[in-house]
């Protein structure tokens, strides 16, 4: 079913334009995953009686802070490449024109999935949440086993030859060295 399923790549725009979206659907990304869906499984805790299992302090509020900050600042500086020199947005209902290996993607090929991910597990710390945390713990799995393998499907019909050498160079969740070139 993964390779029916067929992205829909930009229309021309200008970086700018590119980027109002891209930036427009970070912020519902976040407003509802980041900010809608862990409030509900912390209520979800209080209901069921799980608050007990909540945990507190400032030095777990500070670490959350600095998980969500660093998180966000790979997700905007990652979306930012995306939409200037991609030609398009991270949605694969307007996504990127060009193969993106600039920026954080030189160095891994999923730097939002991971940003995204850092930033829920900051925010299940800021709230003290164990399942919270473990709501974006598994988000992990989830994306690389249902969006992951659509994703690559659709980069390598788009952009063949060349993606397969990005791919076989660059990791997917952990850090490589830096990508020097597609030649």
């Amino acid at each position: 079913m993964l390779n029916r399923i067929h992205a829909h790549v930009a229309r021309p725009a200008s970086p700018g334009w590119n980027l109002f979206k891209t930036l427009a659907w970070m912020v519902v990304f976040w407003t509802v995953f980041l900010f809608v869906l862990p409030v509900f499984i912390l209520n979800l805790e209080t209901a069921f009686g799980w608050s007990g299992w909540r945990f507190g302090g400032v030095a777990w509020v500070c670490v959350g802070i600095v998980l969500f900050v660093l998180g966000g600042g790979l997700g905007i500086t990652s979306a930012i490449w995306m939409a200037v020199r991609g030609g398009g947005t991270p949605l694969p209902t307007d996504c990127a024109r060009r193969l993106v290996i600039f920026g954080p993607y030189r160095y891994v090929r999923n730097p939002m999935a991971i940003a995204g991910l850092t930033q829920a597990v900051g925010v299940g710390l800021i709230l003290g949440s164990p399942s919270v945390i473990a709501y974006a713990l598994v988000g992990g799995p989830i994306w690389h086993v249902f969006v992951r393998p659509w994703e690559e499907a659709d980069l390598l019909t788009r952009f063949g030859e060349d993606y397969r050498r990005y791919r076989a160079a660059v990791r997917c969740w952990w850090p490589s060295r830096r990508y020097e070139s597609l030649r």
